[in-house]
Order: C-alpha cells, then sequence, then structure tokens
C-alpha cells in the first residue's frame, strides 16, 4: 500500500518579513511548506527546518507554474521594485504571471498580499501595484483571499534611528496627532498562514490592522521612554521628501508614487473602511513592542 502525505503550502516573499512569519507560521503548525525563492541559497535556512525549496522567477511562467503545482495553496506577493522606472509595468508583469501560473497549476486556494486602499482607481500611488494584483489573481477564478494590510509598523524603522540618535522623529504622516491603523509585519504573515489554513472556497477581502490604531506623536512618545529623553515629531512638508528619501534611491517614478499614497493617506483618501465588503481582522503585535524592538537595534 503506497503512503500519501499532504501537500504542501507555498509561500513566496521568504527572504521579507510577512513571508518569512507566514513560513515560520506554518511550519510550526506541523505543515508541509514550499518556499519559492529566487537564489537557492535563501531557501537553505528553509530547507533546514524541513521546508521544500523551489527556485522560480517571479516573471517565468514555466518555474513559477511548477513551484504553484500540486499544493494545497499558496501565500503570493508581488514585490516592488522600487530603483526602477517602469516599477508599475513590472508590478503587473509579476501580477499576470503570477495569475497565469495559478490557473495553469490548478492552485486550490491563494492568499494574495494587499493594501488598505486597493480597493481606490485612483490618489494612490504605490498601491495601485496591489490593485494591479488583485485584479489580475480576481479573474483567474481561482478562490483567494486579497488580505489588505493597513500601514506596516516597521516602516518606521530608519526614522527611529534618527530619533534615537539626535531626539527628533520625522514624519511625512500629518497632522502628528491622528492615529492611523498600522499593523507588525508578524502578524501580516501569521494571517496569510492563517487564512491559508481555512478551506474556504470563493473570493473575499480581509483587512487587518494591529490592536489599535497609532499616530506619530506615539511613536514619539515610545522612543522617549527607550532612550528616557524628550522627542519632538517634526512633520516633513512634501518639498522635503525627496531630500528625506534620497538614502532609499528610489526612482523618480517611485518618488511620485510615495508623494502620491502618502497624500492619499493624509487625506483619509485611503482608508482602511473604505471597502464595505471587507472582513475585519485584527493583529495582537502592538506598536510599542516594535519600536522598541527598532530602538533597541540602533543602541
Amino acid at each position: 500500500m503506497t503512503a500519501t502525505f499532504p501537500l504542501p503550502y507555498v509561500v513566496f516573499g521568504v527572504t521579507g518579513r510577512t513571508g518569512a512569519a507566514a513560513a515560520d507560521a506554518l511550519l510550526r503548525a506541523g505543515h508541509p511548506v514550499r518556499v519559492v525563492v529566487r537564489d537557492p541559497a535563501k531557501g537553505r535556512p528553509w530547507a533546514e527546518r524541513g521546508a521544500e525549496v523551489a527556485v522560480a522567477d517571479l516573471t517565468d511562467l514555466a518555474s513559477m507554474t511548477k513551484a504553484l503545482s500540486q499544493i494545497q495553496g499558496a501565500y503570493v506577493v508581488s514585490p516592488q521594485h522600487y530603483n526602477r522606472e517602469d516599477l508599475f509595468e513590472r508590478a503587473d508583469l509579476i501580477a499576470d504571471t503570477t495569475a497565469r501560473a495559478a490557473v495553469a497549476a490548478e492552485v486550490p486556494r491563494l492568499v494574495a498580499l494587499s493594501s488598505v486602499g486597493a480597493d481606490r482607481d485612483s490618489g494612490t500611488g504605490w498601491i495601485r501595484m496591489n490593485r494591479m494584483f488583485e485584479q489580475h489573481l480576481g479573474e483567474t477564478g481561482v478562490s483567494t483571499i486579497f488580505l489588505r494590510a493597513a500601514y506596516f509598523m516597521e516602516n518606521w524603522m530608519p526614522m527611529v534611528g534618527q530619533a534615537m540618535r539626535s531626539g527628533t522623529l520625522p514624519t511625512f504622516l500629518a497632522p502628528p496627532q491622528r492615529p492611523l491603523p498600522m499593523v507588525a509585519t508578524v502578524d501580516v504573515g501569521r494571517t496569510a498562514a492563517a487564512l491559508l489554513q481555512e478551506k474556504r472556497t470563493g473570493t473575499c477581502i480581509v483587512t487587518l490592522a494591529g490592536p489599535k490604531d497609532y499616530a506619530p506623536d506615539d511613536v514619539a512618545a515610545i522612543i522617549s521612554a527607550t532612550r528616557q529623553k524628550p522627542v519632538d515629531v517634526v512633520v516633513l512638508p512634501e518639498t522635503k521628501w525627496s531630500d528625506a528619501l534620497a538614502d532609499a534611491h528610489f526612482s523618480s517614478a517611485a518618488l511620485a508614487g510615495f508623494a502620491d499614497m502618502t497624500r492619499g493617506l493624509n487625506c483619509s483618501h485611503i482608508d482602511i473602511k473604505s471597502d464595505p465588503t471587507a472582513v475585519e481582522w485584527a493583529g495582537t503585535t502592538t506598536l510599542e513592542r516594535v519600536i522598541i524592538e527598532l530602538a533597541q537595534r540602533q543602541r
């Protein structure tokens, strides 16, 4: 009698935070996991934990189809290439290839990382790449949960370092006392893993925020308590955004997308509650935990 083994869950983006958290959660739960990487060396730590490693290029249909074949489901992400002038065209190609591969491989279910604001057809900047991802996957007929994450708490990392050194926290978000939904990337990955295991069919949208909303002033207060010295919040005017992002080496197209997205956040055009069809989920990781961890790395 031939033994049968459960099919694996596939996880993309394991070199990033959310994919790593999703793969970790699935492995800890005892599930077979196949991680997808472009560089085989990046898969070694996962192989050592018992995961299968598939090598694929997100724009190559054949390798993507192979990576997605014979599985229970997959967590898919579309990495955004902020150094490229054609980042939106690249995102469209990745979305199209992922969708075609999912159909060819007869994937039973997907969880796709998206963003709050993906329901808006304009005025969202970078989030338009998530909207493309949703549109291509939505046309496939594959059961898909679109996981629309709030503002990542880890986005504060470079500003936390500056605040620890200088006592000044720069922010693009305004006004600084206005709370916004934020979520830890570990909660995004863990939620993706939980949703994959739900076995539901059909397509739906899940929004994910943290346990409460937070303002830039809250970030400053946490850093102030950590360094035991006052921290002032300085809202950067739009004329200074490009200079502030110089070290990130964004393309001009990426800078324009960042500005459009940030304006959308600041005027509440991008709103986690703007899509009435979405199911609301909340993570458990607090901003305090994330900021303190980021601050300790700066010491």
